[in-house]
């Protein structure tokens, strides 16, 4: 079955021939006009369309917007702040910083209108330290909408106001996690929060309540009050509703960044119609759904899952609906949307050595589990793909691995253990031979870590 029509909500004008980032452009487009018919309606309507609509967080979680917006503490008569997370730092994402670099004014207009939904007088965008261009371009708009009284003081003569300010983050994985996102944001060491008490809808930036939002989810808010919370529900799939951009990366023939509904594509689909299969000669091996830390899936296995009334199903890989919820049954999630994709002529233990160097590196240090075992991970794969591997060290790997997940702060916990479990289980052959005498790599090959 040939993959079904794109459904661009998100990427409706991005690559039109003349489109451009700045305010004229996007207001030929209609651009600011949800915005203009938005703050004429209540506040409480504006999040119940929200809510309605069963968006879902397009950061990486899937937690529900609405239910999200709807925790945040109302009653302190503390001010409530927003925060956009353009950390888009997880490795095989790039998906908003296309939006950002392509339609900025797109973000502004739907932080806006999830500001005035929560009685939000200040926002902040940060944006990773890596994105230098998005974050002129971030200024650059605000400015524009400034200007024209679509940000700033008496917001289109309605009385409200709210300013937008871009934050810079100095390029540190953790600060995709949202509580290290706001001590960042305060200024300080990017250590992930203890929750409870420290839930942001509760005690967020500086001790108040606080809305974080991915740049995706935000667009998404725009399209959701102009069509109405029930009519977007109607795109993609129950529990599953919307588009969703998926960025795609490595052995394939068109890799880029895609526009769908939600469930309505399958893997196969995406891999092999949009993206045009394999490189010449080659056969797709592994597929990671949704950024580095989503547990890997294996080219040719099957999956039992359950059906409603108790029955079960097998499902193909290839036959996977990119949705949360099948994702999540098959064992790995859809994450950030990034599809990292490897052919046969991956080694898995090397793939993995450059996962675990990554997280190794970027573990905040704060909780021991986290620190040593992401330390300890790095240290066995790099000693293997090196030419010291063991013959226990395939077990060795597990058991660091096995000990992580639950026992830390923040997510960045599960995050690095589960490339490690996911590769030892489904590519556990090629661990277990790693230590069998094979061809020394060549003298001037480039080095693994």
């Amino acid at each position: 079955m040939s993959a079904p029509q794109q459904r661009r909500i998100i990427f409706q004008h991005i690559d039109e021939p003349g489109y451009t980032p700045d305010i004229d452009c996007y207001l030929r487009h209609g651009g600011y006009e949800i915005l203009r018919r938005a703050v004429t309606r209540p506040p409480g309507e504006l999040r119940d369309e929200v809510k309605q609509s069963g968006l879902r967080g397009r950061g990486g979680a899937g937690f529900p917007a609405g239910v999200k917006w709807s925790l945040v503490d109302r009653k302190s008569g503390k001010p409530i702040y927003l925060i956009v997370n353009a950390d888009e730092s997880e490795p095989g994402t790039f998906k908003d910083r296309y939006i950002i670099h392509q339609d900025p004014h797109q973000l502004i207009e739907g932080t806006m209108i999830s500001c005035f939904a929560n009685d939000v007088k200040q926002a902040y965008i940060y944006i990773r330290g890596e994105m230098p261009h998005g974050a002129r371009l971030l200024e650059r708009a605000i400015a524009e909408a400034r200007a024209k009284n679509f940000v700033g003081p008496n917001i289109l003569g309605t009385g409200y106001s709210c300013e937008i300010y871009v934050h810079r983050g100095a390029g540190a994985y953790i600060c995709g996690e949202e509580t290290g996102l706001i001590e960042s944001l305060e200024g300080k060491r990017a250590n992930p929060r203890i929750k409870p008490p420290y839930f942001p809808a509760v005690l967020g930036l500086y001790q108040c309540p606080t809305i974080v939002n991915n740049v995706e989810t935000l667009c998404h808010v725009r399209h959701i009050i102009d069509m109405g919370g029930v009519e977007y529900a109607k795109i993609g799939t129950p529990n599953n509703t919307g588009t969703r951009i998926f960025g795609v990366s490595g052995h394939v023939q068109r890799p880029g960044t895609y526009e769908y509904e939600c469930g309505k594509i399958t893997l196969g689909q995406l891999l092999y119609d949009v993206c045009g299969g394999p490189l010449p000669g080659r056969k797709l091996k592994a597929v990671i759904p949704g950024g580095s830390s989503a547990k890997v899936l294996r080219f040719g296995e099957k999956f039992t899952l359950k059906n409603k009334d108790g029955s079960t199903r097998e499902l193909a890989m290839e036959d996977i609906p990119l949705d949360f919820d099948t994702l999540a049954a098959c064992g790995t999630m859809g994450g950030s949307g990034g599809l990292i994709v490897m052919d046969d002529s991956v080694n898995m233990v090397e793939a993995l050595a450059n996962i675990n160097a990554f997280y190794s590196h970027e573990s905040c240090g704060q909780c021991t589990p986290c620190r040593e075992g992401s330390l300890w991970m790095k240290k066995i794969t790099s000693r293997m793909v090196h030419g010291n591997a063991r013959r226990e060290d395939a077990a060795l790997l597990k058991g660091v691995a096995d000990q992580i997940p639950g026992r830390t702060i923040c997510a960045m916990g599960e995050g690095c253990s589960w490339p490690t479990q996911s590769f030892l289980a489904k590519f556990g052959e090629e661990f277990e031979a790693y230590h069998k005498p094979k061809k020394t790599r060549p003298a001037d090959a480039l080095p693994l870590i």
